[in-house]
């Protein structure tokens, strides 16, 4: 592992559009001859999505939607709130949320809610990263990049407080 003045990579650029490539391909074939949406988790999926939308190959339409339960700070605070909702009509289609990281699962718990609710045919996960050990709702990633440990993760469109979401790999903050 190489290190750097913002810490130690965990994943570089080059890896995580390996890994994009792989998902790509099993989730080609999974939802070949369904509708498939895409939606995007502002703000820090947008790069993650970006791979993922260049690596699915089917016709797919795309959408954002930007809910947190966090706020400025490193913790959840269990309270979901949606600042922008998807436009598209996702009764009878196929949603694969595309995320950066799941965390408490708090957040995804209540976007699989939120879109099933609205009619969707099915509702699945794509995440860049799973951090397992921090986990407080019942929700699983379908499409997984990676398994982290409990590091504050930033890079590749995960920030703090705004700030590192443009670095080409993924690292974490030390102390």
């Amino acid at each position: 592992m190489a290190t750097d003045t913002i810490g130690t990579i965990l994943y570089t650029q080059e890896d995580i559009w390996q890994r994009a490539k792989e998902l790509g391909a099993q989730i080609t074939e999974d939802y070949r001859d369904k509708e498939l949406v895409l939606v995007g988790t502002l703000r820090g999926a947008v790069m993650w999505m970006a791979d993922m939308m260049r690596n699915i190959n089917l016709d797919m339409t795309i959408d954002f939607i930007s809910a947190s339960s966090y706020g400025s700070g490193t913790c959840s605070s269990g309270n979901v709130v949606i600042k922008h909702d998807v436009e598209l009509d996702v009764t009878g289609r196929h949603v694969l949320i595309i995320e950066d990281i799941i965390d408490s699962g708090n957040t995804l718990k209540f976007l699989k809610d939120h879109f099933a609710h609205r009619g969707a045919a099915s509702v699945k996960i794509c995440t860049m990263l799973d951090k397992p050990s921090r986990r407080t709702a019942d929700v699983y990633g379908d499409y997984i990049g990676y398994t982290v440990d409990d590091l504050f993760i930033v890079g590749y469109g995960l920030d703090f407080d705004q700030k590192y979401r443009n670095l080409p790999y993924i690292t974490y903050l030390e102390g």
